[in-house]
């Protein structure tokens, strides 16, 4: 949380049309007294809270945001320091369910009124996610050419290694057995790592064929409750009316898996799987003004710990984790497969709650 000193004068008065400015701002934008009642409201927060502005004025901001949100200590804090209170990248829920954002918040209390704070809600816009997806798909790519060379060239030695292990245990006492065993187990372990990144390798391009996300959905899920999240409540949320995608079917179930794995491995005990339609997103060559559309979305969220923030700017990126016990390989598998298919895959994190969203292209009127 970052404050700073009030620029204004303490004698400095709003200009007239004051309100007629905040309404231009794309931003939401709320004015609260010292008990945290909004007097003012611009249109920009209308549709931001999904309230009219005459249901917003003269309400209080503990009641439209859930109880223990940020904001409240922002704006106590910038009232407190006669200063501005800014935070990145923050969730903001509300206690009516229709809210779920991630915006730069600030808060800034009025020098010449002690209690007055003006809030400004900015969400991270869809280019932000896009930056991060095109910086993750550099990271990714980067690996598929450095598995194809690393495979071919520490797997022939590593087989030499093994081998003379192998004839080292038939001249060594049983005591040293043990130590040789141990070398060619160690042997098996880089080789396994190694196939796995051979994943990234792009030499073999993955066959594709109409297949029913749904029914992908649904044998992740078996496998779950059947094994390594016995213990966890697998809730399922489709929408049937979603048509098919033309993708390969064991790398969708490769994708879904290691996300579904991941929020098990992290301690949550209750995992959502949702599927919607929506047409909001775009990527590709002008994907603000056009590009692929991806109305296919797919949601695995999660009431886990959530992703530490030293770890979220770089949770696609090959080697990147937070388990002792991980190779951090999962999620940049991830993003390859999604990427492969002409997708995004994007994630929000928060503690008690991580969503990845996966979007995918529908198949063309022709192949479907």
């Amino acid at each position: 949380m970052n404050v700073v000193e009030a620029s204004l004068p303490p004698q400095a008065a709003p200009p007239a049309g004051y309100d007629a400015l905040l309404e231009l701002l794309p931003d939401a934008v709320v004015a609260v007294d010292g008990d945290d009642v909004i007097g003012f409201a611009n249109s920009a927060a209308e549709q931001f809270f999904g309230v009219s502005r005459r249901q917003l004025q003269g309400a209080a901001l503990v009641g439209l945001l859930d109880a223990d949100a940020p904001v409240l200590l922002m704006a106590a804090t910038a009232r407190e320091q006669r200063g501005i209170v800014s935070e990145r990248e923050m969730r903001v829920s509300a206690r009516n369910g229709q809210l779920r954002q991630t915006c730069d918040v600030q808060c800034a209390a009025d020098p010449a009124n002690s209690g007055l704070v003006l809030i400004t809600f900015r969400p991270l816009l869809l280019s932000d996610q896009l930056r991060r997806t095109s910086h993750t798909r550099g990271a990714v790519r980067s690996v598929a050419g450095l598995a194809a060379s690393l495979a071919h060239e520490v797997k022939n030695p590593l087989s030499g290694i093994r081998g003379a292990a192998q004839l080292l245990e038939r001249s060594v006492g049983e005591a040293d057995q043990s130590l040789t065993r141990l070398i060619a187990e160690e042997v098996d372990r880089i080789c396994g790592l190694l196939d796995r990144m051979e994943v990234f390798s792009e030499k073999h391009p993955m066959p594709r064929r109409l297949i029913n996300m749904h029914e992908v959905l649904d044998h992740v899920a078996q496998l779950a409750r059947a094994g390594f999240a016995e213990n966890c409540a697998i809730v399922e949320d489709y929408d049937p009316s979603l048509p098919a995608v033309m993708a390969n079917r064991d790398a969708m179930i490769q994708v879904v898996l290691n996300l579904v794995k991941n929020a098990a491995d992290a301690g949550a005990d209750t995992i959502h799987l949702r599927t919607a339609y929506d047409r909001s997103l775009r990527a590709g060559e002008g994907a603000s003004n056009g590009g692929t559309l991806l109305p296919f979305t797919l949601a695995i969220e999660d009431n886990g710990p959530g992703i530490a923030k030293d770890v979220a700017e770089h949770v696609f990126e090959p080697f990147v984790t937070n388990r002792v016990d991980g190779s951090g390989l999962g999620l940049a598998l991830v993003a390859k497969i999604v990427d492969d298919h002409g997708g995004l895959v994007t994630f929000e994190s928060e503690p008690g709650r991580t969503c990845f969203t996966i979007a995918l292209p529908l198949a063309s009127a022709e192949v479907a």
